[in-house]
């Protein structure tokens, strides 16, 4: 785990993902396998279900209204034992993924998108805003016994009049993030473990030069079993993407370098959020054993867009 000492914030929460640190410190995470929103107090651990019955909770952001945007995946089926507990395949019930607004006073789950056009939403997992108000999106589609889903990247508006598929394919996309000027859009991709970058031109627009089929470029794929999940980026550029198999965070210059990885313990270190008055504090979300780490950072994070 190197210099870094790690603070159990929380623990027995059901697959957490999604950690938003709100303006009052307090840590909003999805629990995916309970199918609900929670709220942290850091200072004690205790924890509040704001809302519940949401089938597949995934990426989670707060929006210019203050209101919770969420990426719904639609299910997991599940396997647990030996105190790990990870998705499997596609649920039983599985209907469709969907993007959701979340009023985080009351509760109240409102259904936005769940198609873009004539392309439904399959499995929806990591979002983010930019400083114009609208957000981006990832897919990760559903996996099932035999065959997958291709899906892509999105881009929308949080009053439900504007939803477009702009990148695609993809494979298995997962985590999102912008950069400090907002003009790269980070993306990783699970399966193949790369961290791509496209050139943001406009809300919603990317540069299109390059692969016909494939506007991006590629940033970073680590050596030896690692995969990966979620991510944040740092206040002076730097990736942290959560990383799966050797669990912990890899953090990736925008050049493309690896600056460090910090371990957690945890084979499924799925999300990093950055807080505190200095944007020191990272809340680390060990996904396959339920816990909300923090841990005080090298380097500051970036402040969001919103609040």
């Amino acid at each position: 785990m190197g210099d870094h000492v790690f603070t159990e914030v929380a623990s027995g929460l059901r697959f957490p993902e999604g950690p938003v640190v709100l303006p009052d410190g307090q840590i909003m995470v999805v629990e995916i396998n309970a199918g609900r929103v929670t709220r942290i107090d850091p200072a004690t651990g205790g924890k509040t279900i704001v809302a519940s019955g949401l089938g597949g909770p995934n990426g989670l952001a707060l929006g210019p209204d203050g209101m919770l945007y969420l990426c719904n995946n639609g299910g997991f089926d599940w396997i647990e034992g030996d105190g790990v507990l990870m998705p499997f395949e596609t649920a039983p019930d599985y209907v469709t993924g969907s993007i959701q607004r979340i009023d985080p006073a009351t509760g109240r789950v409102e259904t936005l998108y769940t198609h873009a056009g004539t392309i439904g939403l399959r499995g929806p997992n990591d979002i983010v805003f930019d400083a114009d108000g609208g957000f981006w999106f990832t897919d990760f589609g559903k996996i099932r016994r035999r065959d997958e889903d291709i899906t892509g990247i999105f881009y929308a508006r949080t009053d439900g009049s504007f939803i477009e598929e702009v990148i695609h394919p993809m494979r298995g996309p997962n985590g999102i993030g912008l950069s400090p000027d907002g003009g790269t859009l980070y993306v990783a991709e699970t399966f193949t473990g790369t961290l791509h970058a496209f050139r943001v031109t406009g809300p919603g627009r990317i540069e299109r030069g390059g692969s016909a089929s494939f506007p991006g470029r590629f940033l970073h794929r680590p050596a030896g079993a690692k995969y990966f999940d979620s991510l944040a980026v740092e206040a002076a550029g730097n990736i942290c993407v959560g990383t799966l198999g050797v669990g912990g965070i890899s953090v990736i210059s925008p050049e493309g370098e690896a600056v460090e990885f910090v371990a957690t313990g945890d084979p499924v270190t799925t999300n990093i959020a950055f807080g505190g008055g200095d944007m020191m504090t990272a809340y680390i979300t060990c996904s396959s054993t339920g816990r909300l780490l923090s841990t005080r950072w090298t380097r500051p994070g970036l402040k969001l867009a919103f609040p």
